[in-house]
């Protein structure tokens, strides 16, 4: 016989507890084969003076179960508190964020009545890495990692999700008219891997206008892959226009763990009060219960609870006169759904999953390809307050050692040196490119450089008093630019 999945279970604080509670039963009446381990986390953890808000043993109970349910957490405001989702999906690589994003009109009022999208986020890269420096008086960085193995794993999590549950296309958005090094990346790979999966449409949208249309048009979208904070910003608009944040769930996916949540915070407002919705943690329950193998029991409870819409029996946060017929705390409601167990929506959308298609989604693991890496220059970064392009220029140029030479000067990404305009503001931090001092024009065609060439440039700077604040060196690989280039190069 086989034994029953055993998950880690977090009832969280504000309404989490009551919410949690209403779900359990809702699943246990519906049949789901589990066993739990409960945890604290979040405030109570917090307020014990553990500024991670959780404990080592509860970290030993989520590596051994591999399923997390988690109800919404309160994070204490100062303090040096960090984000207790965010340690969580990075400790355990949690890279893939799904979240469903469903229109229930008319029983849940929506400007959109068609829409069914679902939003899937990268979940570990891109800015949200955190790596942030001050350089100058003026200027502040933020770095945006974006990696091979990162982007190649959610895009075809995506294509892999689209064929499990019938989805017909997949839209990748990016920024790669601007950032064509890192976008430029996302992109490629979707491109490449999109080929692998003939029977689903793949398309690329620039992500302002993605969004943009995904607000307005959003029944033009199926399944949307993209990076991390595109994803975050994406999958609000996509939740908040389908009528109700509240009603959302989400899932967060690594190799082999996951954990399942609502979208919506702890409320402490309404909490204790029997008013709060469970809808939201219910639809995690749904997505955990799919990704378990309990198909017959997520659709059981996705049914019930569509049909419990229908019937008119809301919650307050999507009660309105005229279309709701009784208004019920959150014990009632879960009430209410377990009544339906068995039974099926007649005018929403039943749920019917694919038992003989469906399977889990297993990502196979990166395979590094050797490239060939050439050094063919480095961007030297200046803090000047005092010269003005022309000035630094003229005097990098006199400084340039040993078969390097000064190709040009960016001040925020715009050329000022040779020929900028005097339009151009400029601030205290400089960007200063050098390359082979027998280096053609042709960006293509550039002449490799070594080590000792940048060490002797950096001492030569540093003789000369520059204010060298940081270096990044200038790639081909596999004889291919791998940087940015200036205006005019």
């Amino acid at each position: 016989m086989t034994s029953k999945p055993r998950i880690t279970v977090a009832k969280g604080d504000g309404i989490g507890p009551e919410i949690m509670d209403a779900t359990l039963r809702i699943m246990e009446a519906a049949g789901a084969e589990l066993d739990y381990d409960f945890i604290d986390i979040g405030e109570k953890v917090y307020l014990d003076g553990n500024t991670a808000g959780i404990t080592t043993e509860s970290w030993d109970t989520l590596r051994r179960n591999k399923i997390f349910f988690k109800a919404p957490i309160t994070t204490p405001q100062g303090g040096g508190y960090k984000s207790l989702n965010v340690t969580i999906r990075k400790s355990l690589g949690l890279y893939a964020n799904v979240r469903p994003c469903k229109s229930y009109a008319p029983y849940v009022q929506s400007k959109h009545p068609d829409m069914d999208v679902v939003i899937i986020r990268e979940n570990e890269e891109d800015l949200y890495a955190g790596i942030e420096h001050r350089q100058t008086a003026d200027v502040y960085q933020c770095l945006k990692l974006i990696t091979t193995p990162g982007t190649e794993k959610i895009v075809r999590y995506a294509f892999e999700y689209a064929r499990n549950f019938n989805r017909k296309k997949v839209t990748c958005m990016v920024k790669d008219n601007i950032m064509k090094v890192t976008d430029g990346l996302f992109a490629q790979v979707f491109r490449d891997i999109a080929k692998e999966y003939p029977d689903i449409e793949s398309n690329l949208k620039i992500i302002d206008i993605g969004a943009a249309l995904l607000a307005d048009r959003p029944e033009d979208f199926d399944v949307v892959v993209t990076l991390n904070l595109y994803g975050d910003i994406v999958s609000d608009i996509a939740a908040q226009i389908t009528g109700s944040v509240g009603l959302g769930g989400s899932s967060n996916l690594g190799k082999d763990f996951g954990m399942f949540e609502a979208v919506h915070g702890s409320a402490p407002d309404i909490a204790g009060k029997d008013m709060a919705n469970p809808s939201g943690l219910l639809s995690a329950a749904v997505m955990m219960l799919e990704h378990l193998g309990q198909l017959d029991v997520a659709e059981n409870i996705a049914n019930a609870w569509s049909k419990t819409l229908e019937e008119g029996i809301h919650t307050g946060d999507i009660y309105r006169e005229g279309v709701s017929k009784t208004k019920v705390g959150t014990q009632a409601f879960a009430d209410a759904v377990i009544a339906r167990l068995g039974s099926k929506p007649e005018k929403l959308p039943v749920l019917k999953l694919d038992q003989e298609s469906f399977k889990p989604i297993v990502i196979p693991d990166y395979q590094r390809k050797v490239a060939q890496k050439d050094l063919v220059g480095v961007d030297v970064f200046v803090d000047d307050a005092q010269c003005t392009a022309d000035e630094l220029g003229n005097k990098l140029q006199s400084i340039a050692k040993a078969g390097l030479k000064l190709k040009m000067i960016t001040n925020r990404g715009v050329k000022v040196f040779p020929d900028g305009l005097p339009e151009t503001f400029c601030t205290d931090h400089w960007r200063c490119r050098f390359v082979h001092s027998e280096n053609s024009k042709d960006v293509h065609q550039m002449k490799k450089v070594s080590k000792k060439d940048l060490l002797d440039l950096l001492t030569a700077l540093n003789e000369a008093d520059v204010d060298v604040i940081k270096t990044e060196n200038l790639y081909y690989f596999d004889g291919k630019i791998a940087f940015s280039l200036g205006q005019g190069e």
